[in-house]
């Protein structure tokens, strides 16, 4: 990530992959605003990264236009946007368990969110600025209890497409993760969290799950790279092809 003078903002960087990014950030000395739900989450981030004085919180609900718009308001010109934020609660359930509102909080996180982060965040962005969003392998490897969570991710990139095009020369592309060790898998497997992650890990050609790092270098690497727009990256250990 060659951009020690820049600026980014990183929705849902206060845990997992956005606050791996947001370390790489400090890292770097560039200058980053990490923003999400929970106050509480966020200044815990904060605390865990340093408290640096190039990092900044904001208190954001990317479902609520009104709030994104305060937040362009408030942070002014960027170079950088990113946004890893995802409301999978309740969302792994079969057809005949399914929660519709489970399944509508998922698709205002993963795709309304982004859109708006896009509507109102491009006016706020250098030409040479860039958009990445975070989809996932449900897109390509859908299992039983995943077909809100597959058709979201499929819809993200094409949105990521659209955008790269309708946005230019402003770059716009998508991070597709595998399976990484985060707090969500609590969320999807419960107490055979380890159980499911230590099966993934024997089936991938690399042998192991992903980490929220290898996905923060992934968009560090979209970034930087001024020739990428409008893809996907994918980053999950050979999960297509196992």
């Amino acid at each position: 990530m060659s951009i020690p003078s820049q600026k980014i903002l990183i929705v849902g960087g206060g845990s997992g992959m956005g606050l791996a990014l947001a370390r790489r950030c400090v890292e770097r000395q560039v200058e980053v605003i990490i923003a999400g739900r929970s106050e509480t989450r966020l200044q815990q981030a904060r605390e865990a990264l340093g408290n640096p004085d190039k990092l900044d919180v904001a208190v954001v609900d990317l479902t609520r236009e009104d709030q994104v718009a305060a937040l362009f308001a408030r942070v002014g010109g960027l170079d950088h946007i990113v946004s890893t934020a995802a409301d999978i609660e309740g969302a792994y359930r079969l057809l005949p368990e399914l929660d519709l509102e489970a399944a509508q909080r998922v698709v205002e996180s993963k795709l309304f969110g982004p859109l708006l982060l896009a509507k109102h965040g491009a006016p706020q962005l250098t030409p040479a600025g860039s958009m990445t969003f975070v989809s996932g392998i449900a897109a390509y490897r859908p299992a039983a209890r995943g077909s809100v969570v597959a058709a979201v991710n499929a819809a993200l990139e094409g949105l990521v497409r659209a955008l790269a095009v309708e946005l230019a020369p402003i770059r716009v592309n998508a991070v597709s993760p595998g399976w990484v060790d985060t707090t969500i898998w609590t969320q999807v497997a419960g107490d055979r969290k380890a159980e499911m992650l230590g099966a993934m890990a024997e089936r991938l050609p690399v042998g192991r799950i992903g980490q929220p790092e290898d996905i923060a270098d992934a968009i560090a690497f979209l970034i930087g790279n001024g020739f990428t727009t409008g893809t996907t990256l994918h980053v999950e250990g050979g999960h297509r092809l196992a």
